[in-house]
């Protein structure tokens, strides 16, 4: 038998004690590296600190791949003091932000940031990226920073894209409101501008608008004082607005609070809107809309149109309005199209609408005109299965005004718990008028609409036009 040297195993386990001890101080050396440069990176981007796992290189990547990254706006050069301009700085950080999956560009509080004309664009971009806005987003009021754009602030052909924040974007539109501007006040510094204001385009740019994206939030912001429109989604699919206030005065022309236009699978929700045109249009190419809890006023209401301008075809279904106030309005819930039209508008509910001080809470008008002088044409967008329900509160002119097509009158007309009420007795208000509408009182109202016919079936060939859509 032949035995080990004891003085090979004591030297054998030296060299193996030293080995071990040297790889504990390399792991630990490389963890703290890792921890030092992910603490470095946050200045542009914040990602996650993740620890190495020994024998488990699954586990690490996939603690990379669901990392969140954000990007701050001042720094990527955004000065954020209402004068610089910051619009350089928005692109580069939504640059950086486009390339990763799930990351947020943030616009902290405490800044106010001059931004132009910008466009945040896909489709190249990754998906469920944030807008996180905290902070306030100011317009030029140079005509020289526009050029006859349609909108201000874009973000298009995105899939999964939030706005979010307690922030404000505010388009400054009193300068573009006033026929020949030669002074107006600064929304942000309360300090005059100057007549250089003279001359700005035409066109009057919307505030904030969603192009062919789908899977959109929009929750928390305001927007106020929009040249025009402060929030549009156009064609657009499953669209979630909630918390949200757009803010303009009563005259301000034009400015609808939200416009919809070819976009489907959309809530409206939790609202506040007060504007100078309809708190919500809803237009062509639009279905499966879902508008509730929502307060209007002062505006134009929650309208469905105007619809078949210039002999198009309009398609909208399936609209569901209710829980929702309004005060001081030009209308409350209204359908209206133009004349020489076609297409057809189907399903629409409107439930639980309280009023107060509105001139006329319900109406369809199929003769819509918004120039001197419209000719008559027989075609028409066909309008059937049209229900309100619950509708309470005080009028100033009439409380139901239903003008409908000779040619192809509205049909499935339905009337449920109406009381509406002059907002001074003494005084002497139209009654209800019906012209070619035709369905059923559910339930008697207040005041009695006994104008609406009640034939089953309504008189003209709508075969063609309901087809059509």
């Amino acid at each position: 038998m032949s035995w080990v040297n004891p003085t090979n195993v004591v030297a054998f386990l030296t060299v193996l004690l030293f080995w071990f001890s040297s790889f504990e101080l390399s792991c630990s050396a490389r963890e703290g590296k890792q921890w030092r440069q992910s603490v470095a990176g946050g200045s542009h981007h914040r990602m996650t600190a993740s620890w190495p796992n020994i024998g488990s290189s699954t586990a690490s990547s996939t603690s990379a791949a669901t990392s969140t990254a954000m990007f701050n706006v001042l720094d990527h050069g955004a000065k954020g003091d209402g004068r610089t301009d910051d619009t350089k700085a928005f692109q580069a950080a939504w640059d950086e932000a486009c390339k990763v999956e799930a990351s947020t560009v943030v616009v902290p509080l405490g800044s106010v940031f001059l931004v132009g004309p910008i466009s945040f664009s896909g489709p190249n971009c990754q998906p469920n990226i944030a807008f996180q806005l905290d902070g306030k987003i100011i317009a030029p009021t140079s005509s020289s920073a526009w050029g006859g754009l349609l909108q201000w602030i874009e973000f298009a052909k995105l899939k999964g894209i939030t706005i979010k924040g307690k922030g404000t974007i505010d388009g400054q539109g009193s300068v573009w409101w006033n026929d020949s501007p030669t002074i107006a006040e600064d929304s942000t510094t309360n300090e005059t501008i100057s007549a250089e204001l003279k001359g700005m385009p035409g066109t009057k740019p919307t505030a904030l608008r969603f192009y062919g994206s789908n899977g959109v939030t929009v929750t928390g912001i305001t927007i106020q004082n929009s040249p025009q429109t402060h929030l549009k989604f156009d064609d657009c699919t499953s669209v979630q607005v909630s918390n949200f206030v757009a803010s303009s005065p009563g005259d301000s022309p034009n400015t609808d609070g939200i416009h919809l236009q070819n976009s489907q699978d959309v809530v409206i929700s939790a609202t506040t809107l007060a504007c100078g045109d309809d708190c919500v249009s809803i237009q062509t190419g639009c279905s499966n809309v879902n508008i509730d809890n929502v307060k209007c006023g002062p505006g134009h209401g929650i309208s469905i149109g105007g619809l078949g301008k210039d002999s198009t075809k309009a398609c909208v279904s399936n609209i569901t309005v209710r829980d929702v106030t309004m005060h001081n309005t030009l209308t409350g819930v209204r359908i209206k199209t133009w004349q020489g039209g076609s297409g057809a508008v189907k399903q629409v509910t409107f439930s639980n609408v309280q009023v107060s001080e509105v001139e006329t809470p319900i109406m369809i008008d199929q003769f819509y005109c918004d120039k001197g002088h419209c000719k008559n044409q027989s075609s028409a967008v066909q309008l059937s299965g049209i229900n309100y329900v619950n509708i309470r509160g005080t009028y100033t002119m009439q409380p139901v005004h239903f003008a409908c097509s000779d040619s192809i009158p509205c049909s499935g007309v339905s009337l449920n718990t109406i009381e509406l009420k002059p907002v001074q007795e003494s005084r002497h208000l139209d009654g209800p008028f019906c012209w070619e509408a035709y369905g059923e009182l559910k339930t008697t109202t207040e005041p009695p609409i006994s104008c609406l016919e009640t034939q089953k079936h309504a008189k003209g060939n709508t075969q063609s036009n309901s087809e059509s859509c």
